[in-house]
């Protein structure tokens, strides 16, 4: 019987993902035509901000409750995620071009970040400079839309359609929708795989992690085809830099200042995170497209990574 409910429980937070997505990528190209600020600003920011709140709520219950291998897990694994599952998914089925001079940054500081977590927790723990490093690294993020936003010219809004106040709770609804749901799939899931005797580390980087990553997978596939895949990138390569600069610092100051990574993170989980980076960022500059050669590529890097993470771990 208690299966029976977190079966059912699991489906309605994934019917609520995928309908709060669906929901929340309309009313944030509205805002980014109405404003206009680039899409890739609107998915970097607003969009990446909203899509993350699963990660954040896990994370800091998962660290308050003592459990940094979740917490961990769930950051650093969402990233690899986000880049191995999300974006070459939307790669594969719909490549698009890049703007080099929106998209440069915000890849740049996402491989900044992931490298200074790695420099700075290699002792299996992560340092306070590290932490300090990171809200920086976030700053810059935040200071680097701004100045795009402010450069950016403005578009025509003559052709936008409906109410502010309409897409505003259309806005909210998709968000409460999203993180609601999200939070039905992961507890649900997480409740049926320690049935199984699934340990924690696992479940971290696995369930939780791609459960808390099923927002920006929703919304990316969904903006990708609406042919808005700038606001797609954009809100990949935000929730990564905002998983990496804002969920780890918090949970290091949560925990009293120094954050204890697993040896798994350390070995097998942050360097899939460098080169599934490096494989996101670097051929996307040089041809300026995210290309569907790629995507497969950043799938069998995913896959490869999952391979390693559980022969590691188990």
């Amino acid at each position: 019987m208690n299966i029976f409910i977190d079966i059912l429980l699991f489906s309605i937070g994934l019917i609520l993902i995928i309908k709060g997505g669906d929901m929340f990528v309309d009313s944030a190209v509205w805002i980014a035509e109405k404003s206009g600020i680039p899409k890739v600003i609107i998915g970097a920011t607003l969009v990446s901000f909203a899509t993350t709140l699963p990660e954040i709520t896990v994370s800091v219950l998962a660290t308050l409750s003592g459990s940094n291998e979740i917490a961990v897990g769930n950051s650093v694994g969402s990233v690899n995620a986000n880049i191995g599952l999300v974006l070459s998914v939307c790669a594969i089925f719909c490549p698009f071009v890049i703007k080099r001079r929106t998209f440069f940054p915000s890849g740049f500081l996402m491989l900044l970040a992931i490298g200074t977590i790695y420099v700075f927790s290699i002792s299996g723990r992560l340092l306070p400079l590290g932490s300090v490093i990171l809200v920086l690294i976030f700053v810059s993020f935040m200071l680097v839309n701004v100045n795009q936003a402010k450069q950016a010219p403005q578009q025509e809004n003559g052709e936008v359609s409906g109410s502010i106040g309409g897409h505003l709770i259309c806005f909210i609804i998709g968000v409460a929708a999203i993180v609601i749901g999200a939070r039905l799939l992961v507890d649900r899931g997480q409740s049926l795989a320690l049935r199984f005797g699934v340990p924690e580390s696992i479940i971290g980087v696995t369930l939780v992690a791609i459960g808390t990553s099923l927002p920006e997978l929703v919304t990316s596939i969904t903006a990708a085809v609406k042919k808005q895949g700038a606001l797609s990138v954009g809100n990949i390569l935000g929730a990564n830099i905002i998983d990496t600069t804002l969920i780890i610092p918090l949970c290091s100051f949560i925990s009293g200042g120094t954050l204890t990574l697993a040896p798994q993170t350390l070995l097998v989980d942050m360097p899939a995170s460098i080169v599934l980076g490096a494989a996101c960022v670097l051929p996307t500059l040089f041809s300026r497209r995210l290309m569907r050669g790629q995507g497969f590529f950043m799938v069998a890097l995913y896959i490869a990574y999952m391979f390693f993470m559980l022969r590691f771990s188990l």
